[in-house]
């Protein structure tokens, strides 16, 4: 036997973090989901996995789509509703959606039911790119030194 820890774990076991990342007048729109950072926890660089929980009227970010991400979603609980560009679409629990990097299609999960959602995310953790929110004409940029900066789409900082 090694003194080297399990690679399993219970995600449960890892803390929930609420994040409200953007600027005002969006600083409180996530209130109600929260996340567990699965990877970060047991040293996974390349790619980012969350267990995420949205708490009934919640919503997963604001509609949005990235330059140079991709991204993946497994519902585990409850009746997400994903809209995208496409128009909305209720998903049921073992459903799954992908969204390619720079595919211009913005999307969001929101919880219209009374019970809480759970899903899996994946994403790759481009060093840089551009987060594109075009209902809130808002674009975030991630620089290689971990910088982000917030403006509007025609330059103007927010």
């Amino acid at each position: 036997m090694t003194d080297k820890e399990s690679p399993a774990f219970d995600p449960l076991a890892i803390e929930a973090e609420v994040r409200n990342p953007y600027p005002a007048p969006n600083d409180t729109v996530l209130n109600g989901k929260s996340r567990r950072a699965l990877g970060d926890a047991h040293g996974l660089t390349e790619f980012g996995v969350n267990l995420t929980e949205m708490e009934p009227g919640a919503v997963s970010a604001l509609r949005h789509w990235h330059s140079a991400e991709d991204e993946f979603i497994y519902i585990i609980d409850g009746t997400p509703t994903l809209v995208t560009d496409r128009g909305a679409e209720v998903l049921q629990p073992g459903m799954c959606a992908c969204f390619p990097a720079n595919s211009g299609d913005a999307h969001r999960l929101e919880n219209h039911s009374n019970a809480n959602v759970r899903f899996i995310e994946v994403g790759n953790r481009s060093a840089s790119e551009e987060v594109h929110y075009p209902d809130d004409d808002m674009v975030l940029e991630r620089t290689p030194d971990g910088s982000r900066s917030f403006r509007h789409v025609d330059g103007a900082p927010y």
